[in-house]
């Protein structure tokens, strides 16, 4: 069927939308990027920066040769592997069970659980509670707190429940436990939804610092967001990038900022593409068995 001129003109509005979309979210990067290479008078230019004019690698070689900032990355990675791979084993446990209706009081529970999404204990009892478990100031106060995401779990629930359950009395027949099924036959078949899960999991575990700063004083187990914060937000003083002289340094404050954040944010945009396709067929499947 030949198309008719309002679809067409619908169809080149949508695309030119999604131009300008992809450009106000990749500009951000593109400038941030351009600056963090920039020299300190090019770094002040008023303008768009799609490009330096100067070009200088010197923010780059001071914030690479930081040794507290490749600690802060090998926590931040620790703690968004192992944070992720064990959210994603323990939601799954606590949803497949929930997702089946031989489950004693199966509503209680999940009800349960979605209770903890409105109410929490408040900062202080939190502490409290971290400090009793002997969590802090250990790398597992970044794992254990954070273990189970509510809404997360609730996703999970509802996918397993759209999985039939012939699938499993099957497997049962043939002599598997509950773990053999969970693990063999249920998640590989929630590899799209576990993998959407995964990255948005991954995201939140590699952008948070708010524990950090609560719980770890041990500048060895501090996280890569946490060094952010200090050069970016609170402006502590630049001279520990360098033995230079302090002027150098602080001249380019700009350039040492742009390419901190860069160096933040590029793991995350290097691991993206690859999940992209799990992301988007999961959505889709999550929207259509919902």
């Amino acid at each position: 069927m030949k198309p008719t001129r309002g679809s067409r003109i619908f169809q080149a509005f949508l695309i030119l939308f999604m131009i300008l979309l992809c450009i106000v979210m990749l500009y951000p990067f593109v400038h941030m990027l351009s600056i963090s290479l920039s020299t300190p008078a090019e770094s002040l230019r008023a303008g768009i920066h799609l490009f330096p004019r100067e070009v200088s690698f010197y923010a780059w070689e001071r914030v690479l040769t930081r040794d507290d900032i490749w600690i802060g990355f090998g926590n931040s990675v620790f703690r968004t592997v192992i944070g992720t791979i064990c959210s994603i084993v323990f939601m799954s446990m606590g949803a497949y069970p929930l997702s089946r209706k031989y489950l004693p009081h199966r509503s209680f529970f999940t009800m349960l659980i979605v209770f903890t999404m409105f109410f929490s204990g408040g900062l202080i009892p939190t502490y409290f509670l971290i400090k009793n478990l002997g969590l802090i100031d250990t790398r597992l106060v970044y794992i254990i707190p954070g273990l189970i995401s509510t809404f997360s779990l609730l996703i999970l629930r509802n996918f397993f429940q759209a999985i039939p359950e012939e699938l499993e009395d099957s497997s049962k027949i043939d002599g598997a436990n509950d773990l053999q099924i969970l693990f063999r036959i249920i998640m590989p078949l929630s590899l799209p939804v576990l993998a959407t899960l995964s990255l948005w999991s991954a995201v939140a575990h590699w952008n948070a610092w708010f524990d950090a700063v609560l719980y770890i004083q041990d500048p060895h187990k501090q996280v890569l967001t946490t060094f952010l914060r200090r050069v970016v937000i609170t402006g502590e003083d630049l001279s520990i990038f360098s033995s230079d002289a302090q002027s150098t340094v602080l001249g380019y404050a700009e350039p040492i900022k742009a390419a901190t954040l860069m160096f933040t944010a590029l793991p995350i945009i290097v691991v993206y593409p690859f999940l992209q396709k799990y992301f988007v067929q999961g959505t889709m499947v999550g929207s259509l068995k919902g």
